[in-house]
């Protein structure tokens, strides 16, 4: 099966590709945004890390790679499986965009679940 392709996005972006299947996959509602203030087709706060880890986590870059593993674990649950295939699901091979409002989109959790659903085709 070939890799899917998965870009992410920052929410204050406007929409690049329409054909996609854009999930905001942050667990918290963006501050100061409006629910009708960009689009998305479907809000996987199911795929987003446990608030415990995501807490734990703090956006400390130096703790990225340890953040990292624990939330792989996670997605690798028995509910992160599920949750995937939902998200795989509804893409039905189309491209996928995972929206975040995290300023440090290198060090965060779309970065690792970007990775996590490219390996997993």
């Amino acid at each position: 099966m070939s890799e899917p392709t998965v870009r992410i996005e920052r929410v204050y972006d406007h929409p690049a590709d329409e054909d996609a299947l854009r999930l905001f996959v942050d667990r918290l509602w963006p501050r100061g945004m409006r629910k009708d203030a960009f689009h998305y087709d479907d809000w996987a706060k199911d795929l987003a890390p446990s608030p415990s880890l995501r807490q734990w986590y703090a956006h400390d870059t130096a703790a990225f790679a340890e953040f990292k593993k624990k939330y792989v674990t996670e997605l690798e649950s028995e509910d992160g499986h599920h949750a995937t295939e939902r998200v795989m699901k509804l893409a039905e091979g189309r491209p996928l965009v995972l929206l975040t409002a995290t300023k440090d989109v290198d060090h965060s959790h779309a970065a690792v679940l970007a990775e996590f659903l490219r390996q997993r085709s």
